[in-house]
Order: C-alpha cells, then sequence, then structure tokens
C-alpha cells in the first residue's frame, strides 16, 4: 500500500510504501469505539466521592411530630429522600473504572484507526521532523508553510529541541510511536508519521 511523502512546503512529492497489515486493513468501527471508550476510561482517577446518611451533617432531632401534619414519617433529616440528605449508594473514592481490553485488539484497533485515516487522506509521511534548535518560532514557520494547523505528528525520536519547540503550540501534539493513543489519532484533523516511525508501528501492530 501506498501514501502520500510531503515536501517542506506540505505539498506530495511522491508515493511511499507501507505495510497493509497497520494501513491497509478494513474498518471495524465496533472496536475502534471499545477501544476508545477503555482509553479514556482507564484514564479516570476515580477521586469523587459522596456522602451517606451516615457522614452528612445534620440533627438527630425528629423533624416534626408522628402524626397530625399530614406528611410522610420522617426520624432525621439526613434521610436520602431528603433534601441534603444522604446518598442510598454513595460513590466511593476509590472507584476503579478500568476497562481491560486484550493486546491482540488494542494492535487491531489502532490499525483499523490508521487504515481508515490513510482512507480519509488524514494521514501522510515526511522524511523527518527535525529543528535545529528549541524555537518554538521555527517550528511554527515549519508547519504553516505546510499548511498544518491541527496536527499530531509522530516521530522515531523526540529530541530535546523538537520537545521545546512544540510544547507551546496549539492544536499540535509530537509524539513517539509508543506513546500514540487513539484518542489523539481520533482527534487530530491531520497525523503525520516519520518514515522511521512507519517501520516502528509496523512492528507494534502487525
Amino acid at each position: 500500500m501506498q501514501v502520500e511523502l510531503l515536501n517542506d512546503q506540505g505539498q506530495a512529492a511522491s508515493n511511499v510504501d507501507v505495510p497493509d497489515t497497520v494501513f491497509g486493513r478494513d474498518y471495524n468501527e465496533s472496536l475502534i469505539h471499545q477501544l476508545v471508550v477503555a482509553y479514556k476510561a482507564n484514564a479516570r482517577q476515580g477521586t469523587r466521592a459522596q456522602k451517606d446518611r451516615q457522614m452528612v451533617k445534620h440533627s438527630t432531632k425528629k423533624p416534626f411530630k408522628q402524626k397530625g401534619t399530614g406528611n410522610a414519617r420522617a426520624g432525621m433529616t439526613s434521610s436520602p429522600l431528603w433534601r441534603g440528605g444522604g446518598r442510598i449508594f454513595p460513590n466511593s473514592p476509590d472507584e476503579n473504572f478500568t476497562q481491560k481490553l486484550n493486546k491482540k485488539m488494542y494492535r487491531a484497533g489502532m490499525a483499523s484507526i490508521l487504515s481508515q485515516l490513510v482512507r480519509e487522506g488524514r494521514l501522510a509521511v515526511v522524511d523527518s521532523m527535525k529543528v535545529d534548535s528549541p524555537k518554538t518560532k521555527a517550528l511554527a514557520a515549519k508547519f504553516k508553510a505546510m499548511n498544518l494547523q491541527h496536527v499530531l505528528v509522530i516521530a522515531e525520536e523526540v529530541d530535546e529541541n523538537l520537545y521545546l519547540a512544540s510544547r507551546n503550540l496549539p492544536n499540535v501534539l509530537v509524539v513517539e510511536p509508543r506513546y500514540a493513543d487513539p484518542v489523539s489519532l481520533v482527534h487530530f484533523k491531520k497525523v503525520i508519521v516519520t518514515k522511521a516511525a512507519v517501520d516502528q508501528l509496523k512492528e507494534m501492530f502487525a
């Protein structure tokens, strides 16, 4: 399978061969959905907490007499039926939202996302992505020349210059292949992969 090889002006200079096992798979919507949901769920910290009727601040005094008021019987204001009362099944701060996903499913899902990006024309290859100095202005000018505004760059190695130059650019993320995640691949409008990173992606997801 072939993918566009972009030059410094963002134009398709030629095509480059990429493995069909990673960039030519069928689109599996249900698997991609499961992969994205599991990734976002595993990122949750589970720090939220709610109080039950024992933990809320309240008085143990009976709010009104048992009979004669026309109201339902009430013993104390901490009842879950009352506003300001405790929750019946409160969320605990150590709640676990982790979803298990098999390695085989993860590899197939990532390959399916990359393949769909190729079909939609949202993925392209470049020779390399390096900068001589950690200057954001230089990297921004390079992306502007290539007509890239909302881009994910997958480079074989993110050195200090490239990291420092890219970290302050809005809508730009530069990562190594091992840090590429399904949410970022789906989110960014354009994905740029270096030639050397293609081989690493083949080892990871083929």
